[in-house]
């Protein structure tokens, strides 16, 4: 037990020598910070940051306008803190931007941002209208919609992150068993999965996830299970020629001259020694998952509207670039460029650090 330690903290300590690979850890968990409490922290915190103001779209990052907020009495009632946390505003309140407005006894008049105006009796803002017109800020712009650009590509993390952490759940959970089985049981039992393996590698990943899709529907789980189910066969090579290495060694011998059953030795004598090239291979399965997903949701059949997806807002955006608002497109490019290349960054770090013969 003491060596295993020793051999723990001695890679803990080399890896954090590896300041590519420890800024990387940390832009992660940064990431999944935001994933977890993005609806906290976006500005738009309604359902999918879905307030669309066609009056104001496409607008330049920092572009702000006077808002009126209708009041809205069955938002205060159907959204709890926990509900907003997780899902955002069900029921949001109206919102207006506006130029101008002016305050008479009985009413408020405004000037709408398309230079229209509208008038309100003061009774519904309880004679206060000045309570309800704010003056607010779009740190990224709009999009094409109206919707706050910034608010969705911070909900959007949660999908990235979502579909990375289940789609790498599922390919573990499917590619340890497959792949410790080949490896320790060989013969027709080994030529049999590594069979199918070869099968389902031939088939192109995108061609397999859109097949897959298609056939579970469209939707924000289906894309998850059917990424998850094209990524197990990585990892059960990856695990297959380990336990070919491992199931040699004197301590696994001995564990069969005990009388140990397959499992035991598998799961619990295996398993626990080869755990490095897994880890390296669902760092990098992550970063594919999350690509996968952009691919996916570009092709429009990934998470559909209107939830945010980076994937998706590129979509909506890309021909911006030549219209002169290359921000709508860049902004949720960068986000998709460096989470990606922070994992594979990761995943590079922890091989270097794993590697006892270093």
């Amino acid at each position: 037990m003491k060596s295993s330690n020793s051999l723990w903290n001695l890679t803990l300590r080399k890896f954090k020598k590896n300041k590519t690979g420890v800024f990387s850890f940390f832009y992660i968990i940064l990431c999944g910070l935001v994933a977890l409490f993005c609806y906290a922290l976006a500005p738009d915190n309604s359902n999918s940051a879905n307030q669309m103001h066609i009056e104001i779209h496409s607008k330049d990052p920092g572009f702000s306008t006077k808002m009126l907020t209708l009041p809205n009495e069955q938002s205060k009632e159907s959204n709890t803190w926990i509900s907003i946390l997780f899902n955002g505003k069900k029921t949001s309140s109206n919102e207006i931007p506006i130029l101008s407005y002016e305050v008479s006894e009985e009413l408020l008049s405004i000037k709408k941002y398309d230079g229209t105006t509208k008038d309100f009796k003061l009774e519904i803002f309880q004679y206060s209208p000045e309570n309800f017109i704010s003056e607010k800020t779009f740190l990224l712009g709009t999009d094409k919609f109206g919707r706050d650009l910034i608010s969705r590509i911070l909900i959007g993390t949660r999908i990235s992150f979502s579909i990375g952490f289940i789609a790498v759940l599922i390919s573990l959970l499917i590619g340890i068993p497959i792949g410790g089985i080949a490896g320790y049981f060989g013969g027709r039992v080994d030529a049999f999965i590594m069979w199918l393996i070869n099968i389902t590698w031939s088939i192109p990943t995108l061609l397999l996830v859109i097949a897959i899709t298609l056939t579970l529907g469209k939707g924000f789980w289906q894309v998850f299970i059917a990424v998850g189910l094209t990524m197990w066969v990585e990892v059960a090579r990856i695990v297959r020629g380990q336990v070919i290495t491992t199931k040699q060694q004197q301590y696994i011998e001995a564990a069969k001259a005990l009388g140990y059953s397959h499992s035991r030795i598998i799961f619990k004598h295996i398993l626990p020694n080869i755990l490095a090239p897994i880890i390296v291979i669902s760092a990098a399965n992550f970063a594919a998952a999350i690509l996968i997903e952009s691919g996916l949701s570009f092709l429009g059949i990934g998470a559909q509207p209107p939830t945010p997806s980076w994937g998706a807002i590129i979509k909506n955006h890309y021909n911006y670039i030549i219209l002169g608002k290359p921000f709508l497109a860049l902004a949720p490019g960068f986000a998709i460029m460096s989470l990606v290349m922070a994992f594979m960054l990761l995943g590079n770090s922890l091989r270097d650090a794993l590697d006892v013969k270093a």
